[in-house]
């Protein structure tokens, strides 16, 4: 059975703990990962947002949401 986007965002978040949204467009094709996130987290899942800043190909100073799944075995 194909697991949809949302579960496909849920198993990586549980295999690697956190996922950016570069991730979620190259591994799943999720263009809308705060979507998937808001639904996960109105299902009870505990999720935290992270900003990350970085420098892009420009040397530009730029900022992304990192989402971190949350348990008891990481907090």
């Amino acid at each position: 059975m194909k697991m949809t986007q949302k579960e496909m965002v849920f198993k990586h978040l549980q295999e690697f703990g956190s996922i950016t949204s570069w991730e979620a467009i190259m591994e799943y094709g999720a263009t809308r990962l705060s979507d998937i996130i808001y639904r996960l987290r109105n299902d009870g899942y505990n999720i935290k947002s992270e900003t990350v800043s970085t420098k892009n190909r420009y040397g530009e100073h730029t900022h992304f949401a990192k989402y971190i799944l949350k348990g008891e075995e990481n907090e």
